[in-house]
């Protein structure tokens, strides 16, 4: 498949990266087309959407890749299950597919033409690493794709699942003040492995060129310290595409 645009968000690692689209409604994003895809007719009509699939690539998973290389697996342990109860991989959205496509509903926030860019799609509820490529745009249609009776099986469990989030406003006012509640949905996801429980554990989230330090406690995530991110240093954190449900 060719690739069409390339997305650009707030998180350059895996770790953080919501599980799922639509979970952290504040997470934002802007689809940038190729080249050869940069003219206003590509998008024509779009805008009158609200919402969009994106169709793209799990491109940024090493383990992914190196799993994958010793043949398919057909079960893997769901997080939100704690990591330690088995489901097949076609009743999952984990990364680890014959096939690296990912699937994501998105709003559009707008659409906007850009002279050397061309067509920008903004867009919010990400689930996307900053550079991800993208194979295909579809428009969300509401009277086809909404089936209000469906049944989410194992998921619908943890549909409610959230951390409270403790920023201290001293920590907090360091961020752009256009990324501070994003910051705070984002973390209430809880970024760890389902399989991590440690009280004691600090763990790392790199997002939107900062460093965010936290400690879960009794479903309390705490920020200890936020550093602005020194380019090539690594967070410490797990893979947010390798621990989807």
């Amino acid at each position: 498949m060719r690739r069409i645009a390339r997305i650009y968000t707030d998180f350059d690692e895996n770790f953080g990266i919501p599980r799922q689209s639509g979970l952290a409604d504040l997470l934002k994003g802007e689809i940038v087309f190729e080249k050869e895809f940069r003219s206003e007719h590509v998008v024509r009509g779009l805008e009158e959407f609200s919402h969009i699939w994106v169709i793209w690539h799990f491109d940024h998973s090493p383990e992914r890749q190196s799993r994958l290389s010793a043949g398919l697996q057909p079960t893997v342990r769901p997080p939100r299950l704690g990591g330690n109860v088995k489901k097949g991989v076609f009743a999952t959205r984990s990364p680890f597919r014959p096939n690296p496509v990912g699937l994501s509903c998105v709003r559009l926030e707008s659409v906007r033409f850009d002279r050397d860019r061309g067509p920008v799609l903004s867009v919010s509820g990400i689930d996307m690493r900053n550079g991800t490529e993208i194979y295909d745009i579809k428009p969300y249609l509401p009277h086809i794709d909404a089936h209000p009776e469906a049944k989410g099986g194992f998921s619908e469990a943890a549909a409610g699942y959230r951390l409270t989030v403790d920023f201290p406003d001293e920590l907090l006012g360091k961020l752009p003040a256009d990324r501070r509640e994003a910051a705070v949905q984002m973390l209430s996801q809880d970024p760890r492995p389902g399989y991590q429980h440690s009280e004691e554990r600090v763990y790392g989230v790199s997002f939107s060129g900062f460093d965010i330090r936290f400690r879960v406690r009794d479903l309390v995530l705490t920020v200890i310290s936020l550093e602005v991110r020194e380019r090539g240093r690594k967070t410490g954190g797990s893979g947010g595409e390798g621990i989807r449900d």
